[in-house]
């Protein structure tokens, strides 16, 4: 054992171990992330950052240098969609390809040079409360970083679905900062000589007080992770609600490889949705409460009729015909996405016409009521920061965010559903506008009542949990219904990322998810953070999932109400403390 150890020494002193660490780390967070879930290796996932941290300890320009190259690896492996997205997308060759995931590395994966500073820092000049300082500086390095994709170390300790019960309470940063402090406790414990420990009453006591502090923590966590867990587990619903979700498989682009016009293209796409839902409903023997469409199912057009969208050659009046055959054909409410515009100024300028991501809810009558507008826009996707920019990459859409956080209301049926008339279908769209789908479901109406709101997210809003807590204010929602385009990055990792990111609002909320994609993974989770068994559809392929949701009548959670209170507490509480400790030094150094 001790010649490994000293193999082991020698291997640590040569540059091809820097290589190690930075492969140890990134591929354990990667393993320990979605689709895997093997959680358990986010404990030692940082001991590459350690090693690093150790070996050039005060040495800050190389342990700058080292946490790029740690972010360049992270990025490099478990976010290489990336690479595909730009090819897809951007339609860049492969090298510009790989130079963007590379960029992506060094301006996204800052967490990693942040910690090694901090870390070795603090470390040095403190001189004590190493454990402490490790999660400090974790901690710290997952708050500050600027991220496009936003993910955490808290995310990856999350694949245990009782720690994840506690983001209701510390978010997802109380789960970094536990993982720091362990990783580093497992880290500095030489397990190799545990029966040298045990033997030894001095040793064993000073074993004892080193483990002390994390596995107190971990108790806590632990402890009140279960608490939660089946706390929820036990409270019963008020209602449920049929949803179903759409997953077309649209196209990225109406321009078909196969020889097809664009107008076959869409058509064929309108048909097949139409298909999928009269099928899903026929299946199931009832109508759902509500139909969810994703992000770009009906890709380019607009079901809103204005002069902007008719002017613009937006708006497709079949578009809008069938969103409402569907929700008069089955009394259910529609929920569904399109493309808005607007003229940024009092101009009809082409450079000032600006678009919106839009959400949207036509009640069981077929009436439009309210629509949501993205507010977090993907940067060099659907916004550039500089005008100039844009004819750069004139590929990039000109949206603009929008600026409302209402929840968006559902509706039911009050009282008996009238006789419906023979239903119509998507064909019959061909000679009926909206208004004659109207005319001829006006037999029909009926009367309607608000029977509650969702919290509707688009795209990677659902996976920014500061975000998503500004609707607070709004409402008490129901459930969060997301929808979303991940047809970008094909059948790699992504859709499952983005999925495993998001399922923690279900517990910062205590709320169902309803998740629709174009090309999956749609699917649902439950106020507990568990994704719904059998209910997750494929990648690639068109397919319907149903689920009858569950909805709670509680109050806000802590974390909805107070945010990251706990952990920026930590966090300030713990610098001032450091910053005394170092003033303290600092005095006596000079007055010897």
């Amino acid at each position: 054992m001790n010649s490994f150890l000293n193999k082991f020494r020698e291997f640590q002193k040569t540059v091809w171990f820097d290589w190690f660490c930075y492969l140890w780390t990134s591929v354990l967070a990667f393993l320990a992330f979605a689709p895997f879930y093997l959680s358990h290796f986010v404990w030692v996932a940082p001991f590459g950052l350690f090693w690093i941290a150790h070996k050039y300890s005060g040495q800050y320009k190389r342990l700058f240098f080292h946490g790029i190259l740690f972010g360049v690896f992270f990025y490099s492996i478990a976010f290489h969609w990336i690479f595909h997205m730009a090819q897809v997308f951007g339609n860049f060759p492969a090298p510009i390809s790989a130079l963007i995931l590379v960029l992506a590395g060094v301006l996204f994966g800052f967490k990693f040079p942040i910690f090694l500073l901090t870390y070795s820092f603090l470390s040095k000049k403190i001189g004590r409360h190493s454990v402490w300082v490790a999660g400090f500086c974790g901690l710290v390095a997952d708050m500050l970083a600027p991220q496009l994709f936003p993910w955490y170390w808290g995310n990856l300790a999350a694949g245990n679905i009782l720690l994840a019960q506690t983001v209701e309470i510390a978010g997802v940063y109380g789960l970094s900062f536990l993982v720091f402090v362990v990783s580093y406790t497992i880290f500095e414990t030489n397990l190799f000589h545990l029966p040298e420990i045990l033997r030894s009453p001095e040793k064993r006591f000073q074993f004892a007080k080193f483990w002390s502090l994390p596995f107190a923590l971990f108790l806590l966590f632990w402890v009140a992770g279960t608490s939660l867990y089946f706390k929820w587990k036990g409270v019963k619903p008020v209602k449920t609600l049929e949803v179903l979700v759409v997953q077309p498989d649209a196209p990225m682009s109406i321009r078909d490889e196969r020889g097809r016009s664009p107008l076959q293209v869409i058509e064929e796409l309108m048909d097949r949705m139409d298909r999928l839902v009269s099928d899903a409903v026929r299946k199931e023997g009832k109508n759902p409460d509500l139909i969810v469409l994703p992000e770009a199912g009906v890709p380019y057009f607009s079901a809103n009729k204005t002069p902007i969208t008719e002017l613009n050659r937006m708006y497709w009046y079949r578009f809008e015909a069938l969103m409402i055959i569907f929700a008069n054909r089955y009394k259910a409410n529609v929920f569904f996405n399109e493309i808005d515009a607007k003229y940024k100024k009092a101009s009809s300028g082409k450079e000032y016409l600006r678009y919106y991501n839009n959400n949207v809810i036509y009640d069981p009558n077929g009436i439009r009521t309210n629509a949501y507008q993205k507010q977090y826009l993907v940067l060099f996707g659907e916004t550039m920061p500089f005008e100039f920019m844009y004819e750069i990459s004139p590929q990039t859409g000109r949206f603009e965010p929008g600026e409302s956080f209402k929840l968006l209301p559902y509706f039911s049926v009050v009282g008996e559903i009238s006789k419906q008339p023979n239903p119509l279908y998507w064909k019959d769209t061909e000679e009926l506008n909206a208004d004659a789908v109207r005319n001829y479901y006006a037999g029909t109406r009926t009367t309607l009542k608000e029977s509650g709101s969702m919290l509707p997210l688009i795209c990677y809003e659902v996976i920014v949990p500061e975000f998503v807590r500004k609707f607070r204010n709004s409402g008490n929602p129901e459930f969060i219904a997301n929808l979303t385009n991940d047809k970008w990055y094909g059948t790699t990792t992504e859709s499952d990322q983005h999925f495993e990111l998001g399922r923690l609002r279900s517990i910062e909320w205590r709320r169902w998810l309803v998740r629709s994609t174009n090309s999956g993974i749609s699917g649902f989770v439950d106020h507990l953070g568990r994704f719904v068994p059998g209910k997750s559809t494929g990648l690639m392929k068109a397919e319907t999932t149903w689920e009858k949701i569950e909805v709670f009548d509680s109050p806000p959670g802590f974390y909805v109400i107070y945010g990251n209170l706990i952990p920026w507490l930590m966090m300030v509480l713990t610098a001032s403390y450091y910053l005394t400790i170092l003033l303290s030094n600092h005095r006596k150094k000079e007055a010897k």
